[in-house]
């Protein structure tokens, strides 16, 4: 008979809960990515068929929460966005190994792994802006109308841009410079409507434009560059508007038509001429 000593008995029900436990893996790598508020967990590794992850998440001070769309999920990525409701507050997650859906557990405690702080505000990315060019009457003026990006937050059924969220802190920075030049010139505007001043009249310019947040840290202060767009230039030559392939397809065309015209004016001409000579053939010839 095999007796088992109080501390001994402890010791077996101890490496059974924690093989249970242990038996689902630690995720690795939890980090945040977001864009314009649209903020996406991710982690590793993919779960085997045994079991299953879920996503806690919390701001700081405050009770954890459950998305339902990453509880007892065999993904390993969750969309928080619309769950970090408040972008100025900081957030924390917790990535647990669970059991799958549907499958009874006693265990209370599960490997979990937690992520870095994430504070919206301050860490999502800035994607580029838009914008569209008008150059004044007078060559000399060109004003940049840019349209804030929009960010996956709503509030009152309304979807929030950048401009709503950062409200006067938000700035644009503008950098320009002649066309075909490398020297930049930099500016920046609180206003959606810029205003770039005293350039060179009937001169091609180009404008990249992205948002700057100057409360942020030095690393993150600005946005995505936008698409470069340039103005027209009145002096442009012909061989800088089109290309060389255009212009030679143009040339083509033109040598075509001329020769065309060429080929069936002399063909008129002959047959003139040959209608000329029957009418003469046919006409007999006066008595004497």
């Amino acid at each position: 008979m095999v007796t088992i000593r109080l501390p001994a008995a402890l010791f077996v029900i101890f490496l059974l809960t924690h093989s249970a436990s242990g038996s689902y893996p630690r995720a690795q790598n939890v980090t945040w990515r977001s864009t314009n508020f649209k903020t996406i967990l991710t982690w590793e590794p993919k779960p085997s068929a045994d079991y299953s992850y879920t996503v806690e998440f919390s701001a700081i001070g405050r009770d954890n929460q459950k998305n339902p769309h990453c509880t007892r999920s065999t993904a390993t990525v969750c969309d928080l966005s619309a769950s970090l409701t408040d972008p100025n507050a900081c957030y924390t997650a917790e990535v647990l190994s669970t059991p799958l859906l549907g499958e009874p557990t006693e265990l209370t405690e599960f490997p979990n792994t937690a992520s870095p702080r994430f504070c919206p505000s301050k860490d999502t990315e800035i994607d580029r802006p838009d914008f569209k060019l008008k150059v004044s009457e007078d060559k000399k003026k060109t004003t940049l109308y840019v349209s804030d990006p929009v960010t996956a937050l709503f509030k009152d059924g309304h979807q929030q841009t950048i401009r709503d969220i950062f409200s006067d802190q938000l700035q644009y920075k503008v950098t320009y410079r002649r066309n075909k030049s490398t020297g930049k010139k930099v500016l920046y505007s609180k206003s959606n409507e810029i205003e770039v001043k005293d350039l060179d009249r009937g001169e091609s310019y180009c404008f990249n434009v992205q948002a700057y947040i100057p409360s942020r840290d030095t690393d993150k202060q600005l946005g995505e560059m936008s698409q470069t767009q340039c103005s027209k230039d009145d002096n442009q030559s012909i061989f800088e508007v089109y290309s060389i392939g255009v212009i030679a397809a143009a040339i083509f065309l033109i040598l075509l038509l001329i020769g065309f015209i060429i080929v069936i004016t002399v063909v008129c001409i002959k047959r003139r001429k040959n209608a000329l000579q029957k009418e003469k053939e046919e006409v007999p010839l006066n008595r004497v």
